[in-house]
């Protein structure tokens, strides 16, 4: 019979029972809560998630030793950063709107950016605010290349500021818990998986303009959607011990392109972890003319399956199958809730480090990213899908 396990945040009463059973000596000092100042780079969509997301009291997700507070938004313009603020930040007057950029890197209020603006333009927007000393966190793909981020963690380590993408998924409970019971050793070693992300855009009805078909943007399911499906690969594979922190052994993909404008639509790759003790592959997809299928993630072990169910860049439950001679034995499902979206986890762990003075986070390191983005410089390359001349700013 399966069994069902429910992970809420907040101060339950289940949750205070933890803690007294733990004996938590609530007669300590309660130390300072950090608060990380946050410049915000950009006031599209995916910006207005991260904000909206800042805003949510940390105590619903038990967490008491950092706060965020929002203290600048840039955008093209003042009006367009005065509506971001009204509609995403709660029309708080304390905020500096600017319109441009720069005027959040030269804000004494700013302690740290979160850049939000197309793939093309990231290296430029971090390298802008690294020279201003401001902490970074970089939305998905990190850089339109590994040459570019390799710049960026120069720059980064040179001026002494924190850098990480913001692989948002990383840090949400389920992707913790799935990496504890990945390298505890009951299901043995993992041994292969599968990952998908796709979404059926409508390309057609799409302006060429659009971030997803323009190549001067980084358009294509790759760079776009292709981070998801790695992450958990990265996860259960790159970081199990038994890898040892090789880099993949090898690196296989395809690409079928649009005619619209060139960028792939479909792309699929393998990487293959084999340098060390680990010998396992990862098969993953994505597409923009399809739609996901469940389960999102499957990771085979040498004594079990864990399931991960779509979508797979916030997924809320996962199902592990414990086997003996390739028969069930044991099937456990586990549920997550919280208050917000999951994108506060990794602003938690950006302030975490900062206040602690690391100069990148543990759970997703500079390696983590690097090992990203050489993977997709040779899907591209052996896709030939080349980005237009003059936007990738170091090759």
């Amino acid at each position: 019979m399966p069994y069902e396990w429910m992970h809420v945040s907040g101060g339950s009463p289940i949750y205070m029972a933890v803690c007294m059973a733990n004996s938590v000596n609530y007669s300590e000092p309660a130390k300072p809560m950090f608060v990380l100042r946050w410049g915000i780079i950009s006031t599209g969509r995916i910006a207005n998630c991260f904000v909206i997301d800042l805003l949510v009291d940390p105590e619903t997700r038990d967490v008491t030793d950092v706060a965020h507070k929002v203290t600048a938004v840039g955008s093209r313009s003042i009006q367009s950063a005065k509506n971001f603020i009204d509609e995403y930040a709660e029309g708080d007057k304390s905020i500096k709107a600017y319109g441009s950029y720069a005027g959040v890197f030269a804000d004494p209020n700013v302690d740290a950016v979160y850049i939000g603006t197309p793939h093309t333009l990231h290296y430029e927007n971090a390298l802008d605010a690294i020279k201003a000393k401001k902490h970074v966190l970089c939305e998905k793909p990190v850089t339109s290349n590994a040459a570019e981020l390799r710049s960026l963690l120069a720059a980064a380590k040179e001026h002494g500021v924190f850098f990480m993408e913001a692989l948002w998924t990383r840090f949400q409970p389920l992707a913790l818990e799935v990496k504890e019971i990945s390298e505890s050793g009951v299901l043995g070693a993992p041994l292969a998986l599968q990952a998908d992300l796709s979404a059926d855009c409508q390309l057609h009805k799409l302006p060429k303009t659009h971030r997803i078909l323009d190549p001067t943007l980084g358009g294509g399911a790759l760079l776009d959607l292709g981070p998801y499906p790695l992450i958990w690969a990265i996860l259960a594979l790159y970081e199990h011990p038994a890898n040892r922190g090789a880099a993949p052994s090898n690196v296989s993909g395809a690409m079928l392109k649009t005619p619209l404008t060139g960028v792939d639509r479909n792309t699929s790759f393998t990487v293959t972890f084999a340098e060390k003790e680990l010998a396992a592959q990862a098969i993953l997809s994505c597409n923009l003319n399809v739609t996901s299928y469940q389960p999102g993630v499957i990771i085979r072990y040498e004594k079990g399956t864990i399931t991960i169910a779509a979508p797979i860049y916030c997924p809320k439950s996962f199902t592990v199958q414990y086997l003996e001679d390739s028969k069930v034995t044991k099937e456990e499902t586990r549920r997550f809730e919280y208050v917000g979206n999951g994108w506060h986890f990794q602003a938690d762990e950006v302030a975490r480090c900062v206040r602690d003075g690391e100069s990148e986070s543990s759970l997703w390191g500079h390696d983590k990213s690097l090992v990203e983005m050489d993977i997709f410089d040779e899907v591209r390359r052996q896709g030939n899908y080349k980005l237009p001349p003059g936007v990738e700013k170091v090759v």
